[in-house]
């Protein structure tokens, strides 16, 4: 009966933002972490301290630069504003960009140590046999992280659904539009609904915990397959 009340949206917002930044994160931190892993530029500590800021900054330092990066008075925000009539404040497309960025290090690192770690041999042995460096990357390269991209994207997925700080300076919990799962506790603890809050939070655990179930289940399948196939 209580469920039959209760508010969904906020946590499809929160799965829907997830996902969308777990999927844009795949197709970009993997060539983003094949650079940084095989780069020999003397730039490569500094690319790699970008990437990492968002693992040592608060939430709220970060949040507060992309409310004034994003707003239609300012620089990428007044940009998208004039131009293409875009506003990223107090939006969803401004709460994805933001999650993007502020969840890099998440996809990149474990891709970028998984390459770091395989065999120096094994890139070379493709070439010997033929194989153009997009074919080795494609055919070779990727196969053999497949465990570090799987840990890449869990570790998005989940970090973007506990994110709080960043999506609520961003997008400031306006329901059924940026409202957010997280958000949504605050505000139901402030106000004393320990049992709203209580029931979001149960629902974000047990989504937090079979993503993890499936994530290391499939771990385990692919080191048998690789185990049997080697």
């Amino acid at each position: 009966m209580f469920l039959s009340n209760f508010n969904w949206q906020p946590l499809f917002l929160t799965t829907k933002l997830a996902f969308a930044t777990t999927l844009i994160l795949v197709i970009f931190g993997i060539p983003i972490a094949y650079a940084l892993a095989f780069t020999k530029n003397k730039l490569k500590p500094v690319f790699e301290a970008l990437v990492g800021m968002p693992l040592v900054l608060p939430p709220t330092v970060i949040g507060f630069y992309f409310l004034i990066a994003f707003s239609p008075s300012h620089g990428l925000g007044k940009w998208l504003n004039d131009i293409f009539n875009i506003q990223l404040v107090f939006s969803f497309s401004g709460l994805v960009l933001a999650s993007i960025i502020y969840s890099l290090p998440f996809m990149v690192q474990p891709i970028q140590n998984g390459l770091q770690n395989l065999p120096k041999n094994l890139p070379e042995a493709a070439y010997v046999l033929g194989k153009s460096k997009w074919q080795t990357f494609w055919r070779v390269l990727l196969p053999n992280c497949q465990n570090s991209i799987l840990t890449g994207m869990v570790l998005t997925f989940a970090h973007t659904i506990g994110e709080f700080g960043v999506v609520l300076m961003v997008g400031g919990s306006i329901p059924n539009k940026t409202q957010v799962v997280s958000s949504v506790i605050y505000e139901q603890v402030e106000a004393l609904n320990y049992g709203t809050a209580h029931t979001y939070s149960a629902i974000l655990l047990a989504i937090s915990f079979l993503v993890l179930v499936v994530v290391y289940s499939l771990s385990k399948y692919n080191n048998c397959y690789l185990r049997r196939n080697n």
